[in-house]
């Protein structure tokens, strides 16, 4: 069996909710932009290129995307913003099988609710901060995902 990475990425700072009309509609801070950044630089510093980046369709998870300057295919899927982490959990059994190292860029609770269903107990208890990444080591095929160990999580601040 050929094994597989699985990085979760939660956006970066955004800016408070109250002059946009969606939730959606929401950027980054300009702490975020920075942070940002500092997540594509640690991620190339470990060799962490993914093959696609699968990202959620709001405007703070697309602005985390460009920050990061990766230059993978990306896939914007709508459902990593409406959640819940099954739903995610089913989204990545049936993505691309060839894919080695798949990149998610989403939101919480719902990825640190994923991570905590790959690997219980294994991220700290608050979960994924603002630019929280957290790297999986999957055993199998995508299609068969059910644990995946956290081989390590980082806090991005740039």
């Amino acid at each position: 069996m050929t094994e597989r990475t699985l990085i979760l990425l939660r956006h970066a700072k955004s800016v408070d909710p109250d002059p946009y009309p969606t939730d959606l509609e929401r950027p980054l801070s300009p702490r975020g932009r920075r942070d940002a950044a500092a997540a594509g630089e640690w991620l190339r510093e470990q060799g962490l290129l993914p093959d696609l980046v699968l990202c959620s369709t709001a405007v703070r998870t697309r602005e985390t995307l460009e920050g990061l300057a990766l230059t993978a295919p990306v896939v914007f899927e709508h459902r990593l913003y409406l959640g819940p982490a099954d739903d995610t959990l089913d989204l990545l059994r049936n993505g691309a099988p060839d894919v080695s190292t798949l990149l998610v860029i989403g939101h919480n609770p719902t990825l640190s609710m994923l991570s905590d269903l790959l690997d219980a107990d294994a991220l700290p208890d608050e979960g994924l901060a603002t630019s929280g990444i957290a790297v999986h080591t999957v055993p199998g095929a995508w299609r068969d995902l059910e644990t995946a160990a956290l081989k390590t999580h980082h806090k991005s601040r740039g």
